[in-house]
Formats: C-alpha cells, sequence, structure tokens
C-alpha cells in the first residue's frame, strides 16, 4: 500500500506544477521532507497529508488509493 501511496503523491506533485520548495512551504515541511515521502517509505503524518492533499488539490482518498 505504501508504494501505491508514494507513486500516486509523485505524479499528483508532477502534475501541480509546484516546485519542491514551494510545495514543502505551502505544506509546512522541509523540501527534503517532500522527497523523502517520495523516494522513502517515509509517509507523512496524518495533519501533513491533509495539507499536502489540500495543496495539491486531490482527494486523500486518492492518494491512498481507495478511488481512481
Amino acid at each position: 500500500m505504501t508504494d501505491e501511496i508514494k507513486k500516486r503523491l509523485c505524479e499528483e506533485i508532477r502534475q501541480s506544477g509546484m516546485t519542491t520548495a514551494e510545495l514543502a512551504k505551502r505544506v509546512g515541511v522541509s523540501p527534503e521532507m517532500i522527497t523523502r515521502y517520495c523516494t522513502t517509505k517515509k509517509l507523512p503524518r496524518l495533519d501533513t497529508f491533509v495539507r499536502l492533499c489540500r495543496a495539491l488539490d486531490v482527494s486523500a482518498d486518492y492518494l491512498l488509493g481507495l478511488s481512481d
């Protein structure tokens, strides 16, 4: 499941057109942390996950693989 979340998150980040630094600033984490979410098994905390969904304008269900 972690791989599916990582894959969808990375795709949404690419499609957003935002830089890692821009997204990190909107979400309130470091750019390095955004990179870790895409390249490691590290998942964001729940509150960070919600801010990521809002910043990327994507549903949590989609990122979690619960919907297409």
